[in-house]
């Protein structure tokens, strides 16, 4: 290979790197204006428990604490709030009476829900403005990114409430 075809290769990876960017971008725009309105009714953290729940069930406050890099001494004070607030409530564990699980209240289940929905429709308006074959390629892309890429660790994506 001559260091001319060398050097094109990888001006085009980094072309490439920039187009999957700009892609990237552009979904974080979906994702950031699809919590917007959650954000005016709850805290970051608050949704980024949310969404633990209604992903996961209930669960320990331990467990759900370490979910989320909290210290569960703090993190039982600022659940108080969350279930002042109606989103949450803690329960016995029906396995171990020295457990209390942590569940989504309907009123916390809805947020997330509303947030999904949103997002769903944002991109949904936007696949819209492609035709169909364009759509086919892109689904068909998107699906080979993510095998590539693997599944990323929930607390990855719960640093922006995913």
């Amino acid at each position: 290979m001559s260091p001319t075809s060398k050097g094109d290769e990888i001006n085009d990876r980094v072309e490439e790197a920039e187009s999957v960017l700009r892609a990237s971008r552009a979904l974080l725009g979906v994702i950031a204006q699809s919590v917007v309105e959650a954000l005016e009714s709850v805290t970051l953290p608050q949704f980024r428990v949310l969404v633990v729940l209604a992903s996961s069930g209930s669960v320990p406050i331990g467990v759900l604490a370490g979910k989320l890099n909290s210290v569960p001494s703090t993190f039982s004070r600022f659940l108080d709030r969350m279930e002042d607030a109606g989103l949450v409530v803690r329960r016995p564990s029906p396995g171990s009476r020295r457990e209390v699980l942590v569940a989504l209240e309907p009123k916390g289940a809805a947020i997330v829900e509303e947030a999904t929905k949103r997002r769903r429709r944002a991109i949904a308006e936007i696949l819209q403005r492609l035709d169909a074959q364009e759509r086919d390629r892109l689904v068909c892309a998107l699906d080979s990114f993510s095998l590539a890429a693997g599944e990323p660790a929930p607390e990855t994506l719960l640093i922006m409430g995913l």
